[in-house]
């Protein structure tokens, strides 16, 4: 499925699309370059599924908790990580196999460990500063 961002007022609807097009899955990998609005659509995500905690990048704590009507939702950004070891230091597996949501930011740096069912979504900015968001299983 391709989503075509014009602006962000879009979000909304667009977080919806995301989370129908998974199904029931609940670990999805965000990709794109530094910049392209991962954090931003995660941020309209937990939205959408009721998180009321101010949601940001973890980029130094490597994952923030959430809370939602569903229970905890875990955000992930591995862009600091060196190796994927300090995803087993981490506990990762505690996380992607909770049936938790796991909204993953550079998931590329742990790629050994993703789980095959995960919801492959990529960020790529267009030439007018719109977004073009592709979702794969």
């Amino acid at each position: 499925m391709v989503i075509e961002l014009a602006n962000l007022a879009e979000l909304p609807e667009v977080a919806a699309r995301v989370l129908a097009a998974a199904g029931g899955r609940r670990v999805f990998l965000f990709y794109g370059e530094m910049g392209a609005g991962k954090t931003t659509l995660i941020k309209a995500l937990c939205i959408r599924l009721g998180v009321v905690d101010a949601t940001s990048s973890p980029t130094f704590a490597i994952v923030n908790e959430y809370t939602s009507p569903e229970g905890p939702i875990y955000h992930f950004d591995f862009y600091r990580i060196k190796s994927e070891q300090e995803a087993f230091d981490l506990g990762y597996e505690d996380y992607f196999y909770s049936g938790r949501y796991c909204l993953v930011e550079w998931p590329e740096k742990i790629a050994g460990l993703l789980p095959p069912d995960a919801v492959s979504v990529k960020i790529t900015v267009q030439t007018d500063n719109a977004r073009r968001i592709e979702i794969a299983d």
